[in-house]
């Protein structure tokens, strides 16, 4: 069934390119003409040949993104798009024929459809990364056995240069491009009985390690709490504003409540945290055991 739709649409296509190959080429004037009827009082005749008459250059221009792997027809349907908006801003004034005008606007829009469909991840944002996916893309075709062959380094640094990118900016564009995108239940193995999703690892701690990072997070607070006992009573205040609370406070501060300066309570402070650091080393039975996380 499936083979019998593709052969149906693949005659429809080319149908529809032998169609757009007789039909007339228009005349300067006409075409002018065609396009301010347009324009001024919205003659869908005059739009319909005039996008007619140009349907070929539509054609041509996506015969030349097939490297893209993209259906033919999907990439002329979308150039079609891009030929609809040229005809609604061409200035038939200016001296310029439609099919230069028209040409940006086909290739414009058949390159975003290209961007926008070749991978559900976006590799091109920027006109610079734009130019590179293409350029790419077009050069691969040339050398290196075709689409699917690979630059050499002398290559790579040429098109760098070319685009104004850097020697990194090809290379991952080109890993990019090597890389289809793969579906994560994509069958594997012999009988299919597994999903490539199957075999990724889970970046999660395991429920051990969750078990063992809590018992150590509640043994290093009971060790802080004990630490913080053998303290005085002022001596554990201040630490406590310093570093326990949420608003920490500076030493100014401190020294302002207590009425001294906030040297003094620089000098009880280091004092402090002294006191508790020589009673965590007894407490804790390896020194690691304060810090591990």
């Amino acid at each position: 069934m499936a083979l019998i739709k593709a052969s149906q649409t693949e005659r429809s296509d080319r149908r529809y390119i032998a169609t757009t190959m007789e039909a007339p080429l228009l005349e300067r004037d006409h075409e002018v003409d065609l396009a301010k009827r347009w324009l001024d009082k919205r003659d869908e005749k005059a739009l319909h040949e005039l996008v007619g008459a140009h349907a070929r250059l539509v054609v041509r221009i996506a015969a030349g993104f097939r490297a893209s792997g993209l259906p033919l027809a999907d990439l002329i349907q979308e150039g079609n798009i891009g030929l609809m908006e040229a005809a609604e801003r061409f200035d038939p004034t200016r001296e310029v024929r439609f099919s230069t005008y028209a040409s940006w606007w086909i290739v414009a829009s058949i390159q975003n459809y290209i961007l926008r469909n070749s991978s559900i991840v976006r590799a091109a944002t920027t006109p610079k990364q734009r130019r590179l996916f293409f350029n790419l893309r077009r050069l691969r075709g040339k050398v290196g056995g075709g689409y699917d062959g690979g630059l050499s380094t002398d290559e790579r640094l040429a098109l760098a240069k070319r685009l104004d990118v850097t020697l990194a900016d090809v290379e991952r564009m080109e890993t990019h491009l090597a890389r289809p995108d793969q579906s994560l239940n994509t069958a594997i193995g012999n009988d299919e009985s597994a999903e490539i999703q199957d075999f990724l690892a889970d970046p999660a701690p395991t429920p051990d390690e969750v078990a063992e990072r809590e018992s150590g997070t509640r043994a290093r607070s009971a060790w802080i709490r004990q630490a913080l006992d053998r303290l005085s009573p002022r001596e554990r205040k201040i630490v406590e504003r310093r570093f326990l609370h949420d608003g920490k406070e500076t030493l100014a501060d401190i020294g302002d409540s207590f009425g001294v300066s906030k040297e003094r309570i620089r000098q009880i402070e280091a004092r402090a945290l002294q006191k508790m650091k020589e009673a965590l080393e007894q407490l804790a039975d390896r020194r690691e055991d304060l810090v591990e996380s």
